[in-house]
C-alpha cells in the first residue's frame, strides 16, 4: 500500500501515482497573491516549497502601516492571510531651519492624512508664541507651510569703537557678523569681525571689540645748517613740522612736511629742505677805459647805471656812463645817487641795476 496525499493506494497503481503526483510538487505553493498597493520582494524565484516565506515591500507614494504584517508563509500548499498594510503618507516633516522636530515624532515614518506633528525652536531661537509651531499632513499629502515661529535671538549692542567704525551689514540676531576698521592715522588690533554665536543657550558676541592705535610718524629728518621750528617729541597723522635755516644760508625747497600713514606704518610726506649758503657780493661790471678826464658837450645826455647789493656798500655807489651821441666810455666814478631814476631791473645774482639821467656836463677825475 502507498499513502499520498493522506491517502492509500494498491501497489499496481503506485507507478501511475508517482507520476501524476511527482516527491518535489508535494507541499509547494503556488505563485504568492497580489497585495494591494504592494510588491513581492522574491526576486527570480519560481518555486514555493512548504514553509517558504515571501516579503512584500509598498509601492512608491505609499507606507507601511506600523503594527501590520508584511509578509506570507507556504503552509500545506496554500498561503498564510494578509491584510493590506500599505497606506498613503506624507513624507518625513519638512526640516526647518529654525526648528526641529519634536522627539516623539523622530521616528516615525507614517503619517497619514490628517496627521499633526510639533516642533521645537533650535539653539539660537525664541519662540514667537503668536504663530503656529505645528504642521499637518493635507489630503494632497503634503505638509501644510511652516510660518517662522521661531525667531532669532538678538547679540547685545556691539558698542561704538573708540577712533574707528562698527560696520553692521545686516542685523546683529544670531549668525549675524559684523566688522571693525579703524580711521585714518589708526591701526587695527585684535579681530576685524565678530559673530554673534551661541553659547549654552544664549548668543554672543565670538569676539570682543578691538581697539585703534595712534600711528605715530618716526622722528623728522633733521637738516645741516638749519632747525625745526617747535620741535615735539611725538608727531601723529597730519602734524606738520616747518624748518629755517641758521643765519647766512637760503632754504631750498619744501619748508614744511607732515605724517602722513602708509598701510598701518607712519611716514614723512617728503624729503626734508636744504639749506645752502648765500652767495657772496659779487663785483660790479666795469669798462676798460683807463682813468682820466673828459668832458660832455651840454647837448649830451649821459645814461648811468649803478649796481647794488643784498648788502650795499656806503654810498655813493660806482656808477658806468656813456653818452648818448658819442662813443666815449668813461672810467667809473662816484656819483650822487639823488638823479632822476630811469629803470630799475632785478638780477639773479642778487644785484640791481639802476639807470639815471645824469646832468650833461661832467668831469672825470
Amino acid at each position: 500500500m502507498c499513502l499520498v496525499g493522506g491517502l492509500t493506494a494498491p501497489a499496481p497503481l503506485l507507478l501511475l501515482l508517482l507520476l501524476l503526483c511527482p516527491p518535489a510538487a508535494q507541499g509547494d505553493c503556488s505563485r504568492p497573491p497580489e497585495v494591494p498597493n504592494a510588491l513581492l520582494t522574491m526576486g527570480d524565484v519560481s518555486s514555493f516549497p512548504e514553509g517558504t516565506t515571501v516579503t512584500y515591500k509598498c509601492k512608491e507614494g505609499f507606507v507601511k502601516v506600523p503594527g501590520k504584517a508584511d509578509s506570507v508563509v507556504c503552509l500545506n500548499n496554500a498561503w498564510s492571510e494578509l491584510a493590506e498594510f500599505c497606506n498613503r503618507s506624507c513624507d518625513v516633516p519638512t526640516r526647518l531651519l529654525f526648528a526641529s522636530l519634536k522627539t516623539s515624532f523622530t521616528k516615525q515614518n507614517y503619517f497619514p492624512e490628517g496627521s499633526i506633528v510639533e516642533y521645537d525652536c533650535r539653539p539660537g531661537y525664541r519662540k514667537d508664541h503668536s504663530l503656529s509651531g505645528k504642521l499637518t499632513c493635507l489630503q494632497n499629502f503634503k505638509w501644510s507651510k511652516p510660518d517662522e515661529f521661531c525667531k532669532r535671538k538678538s547679540c547685545p549692542n556691539p558698542g561704538d569703537l573708540r577712533n574707528g567704525r562698527v560696520s553692521i551689514p545686516t542685523d546683529i540676531l544670531y549668525g549675524a557678523s559684523i566688522s571693525f576698521s579703524c580711521n585714518e592715522g589708526y591701526r587695527l588690533v585684535g579681530v576685524t569681525s565678530s559673530y554673534c554665536s551661541l553659547v549654552d543657550d544664549s548668543v554672543v558676541w565670538s569676539d570682543p571689540l578691538p581697539e585703534c592705535q595712534e600711528i605715530f610718524c618716526p622722528e623728522p629728518p633733521e637738516v645741516n645748517n638749519g632747525f625745526i621750528l617747535d620741535l615735539r617729541d611725538t608727531y601723529v597723522y597730519q602734524q606738520a613740522i616747518k624748518y629755517r635755516c641758521n643765519e647766512g644760508f637760503t632754504l631750498i625747497g619744501e619748508s614744511s612736511i607732515y605724517c602722513t600713514v602708509k598701510g598701518d606704518q607712519g611716514e614723512w610726506s617728503g624729503p626734508p629742505p636744504e639749506c645752502k649758503a648765500k652767495q657772496s657780493s659779487a663785483t660790479p661790471r666795469t669798462t676798460n677805459a683807463p682813468k682820466g678826464k673828459g668832458t660832455v658837450s651840454s647837448d649830451a645826455a649821459i645814461i648811468a647805471t649803478v649796481s647794488t647789493f643784498e648788502n650795499p656798500p656806503i654810498l655813493p655807489a660806482f656808477i658806468h656812463m656813456a653818452s648818448l651821441n658819442t662813443s666815449h666810455n668813461f672810467a667809473r666814478r662816484n656819483c650822487e645817487l639823488n638823479k632822476t631814476v630811469r629803470q630799475r631791473k632785478g638780477k639773479r645774482d642778487g644785484t640791481e641795476s639802476h639807470s639815471f639821467v645824469v646832468p650833461s656836463r661832467f668831469s672825470t677825475i
